[in-house]
């Protein structure tokens, strides 16, 4: 016989096997599942992605035209992504999202200052050997100090290759680059915070972190 709570059940089992049980309990706190008798689970799970990447993305670009500065680079899509397609992961925590980006704007502003990369950007003026210098030692600084430091943040790859290839350089901008960042990560922790998810203040203690090297 079944309970009241049985199809309510079944179909969070079927969003942890798509590893989204978050969207499923948003679901339930505004008691949408009803939403669930009419379209499949990973349409919903779209949507619930869709609509936090709109509503965080529109706002930070809408900072950028209002105040004229660079808050919106390509980066930032994906961390985004993740904050809102597995915000309860490891790599989705304020700490490594923050810490992993800030890393990857050193290394990248270190090599474009080191290789003399600086003189142009590849897209104006061609890509030289400095330029492949460059973002060769950013990417490679920015993995090694992530493994040192214990965070993982894909995107910041991707951040350190638009700062050492010259298409953001100014030390000004750079600060807005991370304070981006943070923003994009307090609208995360706002959105997700109202769907019930016990998205981090810093870091998710339950998240599971990769194993260490033995020696």
């Amino acid at each position: 016989m079944h309970t009241p709570d049985a199809p309510n059940e079944q179909w969070r089992e079927r969003f942890e096997r798509h590893e989204a049980g978050h969207v499923f309990h948003t679901l339930a706190r505004f008691r949408l599942t009803r939403l669930l008798l009419r379209y499949p689970v990973r349409l919903v799970w779209a949507g619930y992605v869709l609509l936090g990447c709109f509503v965080s993305i529109a706002a930070i670009s809408s900072l950028a035209v209002l105040t004229g500065n660079p808050f919106i680079f390509p980066s930032l899509g994906p961390t985004a992504y993740l904050l809102f397609f597995t915000p309860l992961a490891r790599a989705s925590s304020p700490r490594h999202a923050l810490l992993a980006h800030g890393i990857g704007i050193i290394c990248g502003y270190g090599a474009l200052l080191a290789t003399g990369a600086a003189a142009g950007s590849p897209l104006t003026a061609g890509v030289h050997w400095p330029t492949v210098l460059a973002a060769a030692s950013s990417l490679s600084a920015t993995a090694a100090g992530m493994v040192l430091l214990r965070v993982s943040h894909p995107p910041a790859g991707a951040t350190t290759l638009i700062v050492s290839l010259g298409l953001l350089s100014k030390p000004l901008d750079l600060a807005f680059v991370e304070l981006a960042v943070l923003f994009l990560v307090v609208e995360a922790f706002l959105i997700n915070r109202l769907a019930g998810l016990r998205y981090p203040f810093w870091e998710n203690p339950a998240a599971v972190p990769p194993p260490r090297p033995s020696s």
